[in-house]
C-alpha cells in the first residue's frame, strides 16, 4: 500500500529536510503586522526572532483547509491513502479541523492525534516514514501512533518571563516579580498541554532538574533504565550554541542512546517563550516489528 506521510511545520522539518525525506511539510501560518507569513518559505528562523525582538506584534494561525485539502487531492492522484500528522489537538485546532476534512474522504485520509508537538511531532513523523516502508496500512500507523502518544515528554527551561506575560499564562506583577529573583521556569509538555513543571534560580539549576526529570520518565514510564531504547534530543529558541553544549553534557549522562538530534523548537511555541530558551526531550522508541 503506497501511503504518503503529511506533517505540519511545527514538527520542525524543513521544507528541503521533507523533499529528501519523502515527506510533504505543510508551512504554518503567522501574522505579522497585518500581513501572513509562511514558516520556512516566507518567514526564516532569523526573521522571526528579528522581528520578535523588535516588539512586532506575531500571532499564529492554522493551515487553510482549501490549501490542505489540494495537498491531499494531488497525493491521492499516486498514493492509496494519506497519513497526516499536525501538531497537538491541545495546542491548536488545525488537528480537529483535519479530522473534519478528514471525513470526506471515505478512509483515504488518516489524521493522527498523538498530542505532540516541535521534537516530539518530528519523531512521530519519522516513525510514520518507516512504517509505510515496512509495509503498514495508513489505518495501522495512525493507531500506533496514537497507542503510543504518550509516551514522550519535552522539558523547557525560559530565558525570559516576558513572552508568558505576553500571552497571559502570567500577570505582569508575576513576571516582574520573576525577573527580579531572577527565576528560570521550567516548563512541560506532555500530551495536550504547556504546564509549569519547576523553578530554577539558575540555568544550570534548570538543567539539572530537567534531566532528572527525563531520568524519571525513562525508568518509571519508558521502563527503560539504560535509555537504550529512548530517542533523546534537545532543543531550543534562538540559542544553538547552548543547546551544542547541553549535547555534550547529554551524551556523558546517557551513553547508550543513540544520536542526540539538536534542533530549534517551532515557531508556534517560540512565540510563547520567547528567545533564549533550552529544552531536552525524550521518546521512547517505537517498536516497529511488534
Amino acid at each position: 500500500m503506497k501511503v504518503a506521510i503529511v506533517t505540519d511545520s511545527n514538527s520542525g522539518i524543513t521544507q528541503k529536510e521533507g523533499k529528501e525525506a519523502g515527506i510533504y511539510v505543510v508551512p504554518m501560518p503567522f501574522m505579522m503586522g497585518g500581513e501572513t507569513f509562511y514558516e520556512d518559505i516566507s518567514l526564516s528562523q532569523d526573521d522571526f526572532y528579528q522581528k520578535l525582538a523588535d516588539g512586532v506584534d506575531i500571532s499564529t494561525s492554522q493551515p487553510s483547509p482549501g490549501d490542505i485539502m489540494d495537498l491531499w487531492n494531488r497525493l491521492l492522484e499516486e498514493h492509496e491513502a494519506v497519513i497526516h500528522i499536525p501538531m497537538s489537538s491541545g495546542l491548536s485546532s488545525s488537528c480537529q479541523t483535519a479530522m473534519v476534512l478528514a471525513e470526506e474522504y471515505d478512509n483515504k485520509v488518516f489524521v493522527v492525534n498523538n498530542q505532540r508537538i516541535s521534537i516530539t511531532q518530528r519523531q512521530s513523523v519519522l516513525d510514520a516514514k518507516e512504517m509505510a516502508k515496512a509495509g503498514l496500512s495508513a489505518m495501522e500507523i495512525r493507531d500506533r501512533l496514537e497507542e503510543t502518544k504518550m509516551e514522550a515528554s519535552i522539558y523547557i527551561t525560559l530565558d525570559t518571563l516576558e513572552f508568558l506575560k505576553k500571552g497571559g499564562r502570567i500577570t505582569p506583577a508575576a513576571a516582574m516579580l520573576g525577573s527580579f529573583l531572577r527565576i528560570k521556569p521550567v516548563l512541560t509538555i506532555q500530551g495536550e498541554k504547556l504546564d509549569a513543571f519547576a523553578k530554577a534560580r539558575t540555568m544550570k539549576q534548570a538543567k539539572t532538574m530537567m534531566i532528572a526529570a527525563v531520568k524519571k520518565d525513562i525508568e518509571a514510564r519508558f521502563h527503560d533504565s539504560e535509555g537504550a531504547n529512548t530517542s533523546i534530543s534537545v532543543a531550543h529558541t534562538n540559542n544553538e550554541g547552548a543547546a551544542l553544549e547541553f549535547k555534550k553534557e547529554l551524551e556523558e549522562i546517557f551513553p547508550k542512546t543513540a544520536e542526540i538530534f539538536v534542533g530549534p523548537l517551532s515557531l508556534s511555541v517560540s512565540c510563547h517563550i520567547g528567545p533564549g530558551s533550552l529544552a531536552i526531550t525524550c521518546t521512547k522508541k517505537l517498536d516497529l516489528e511488534s
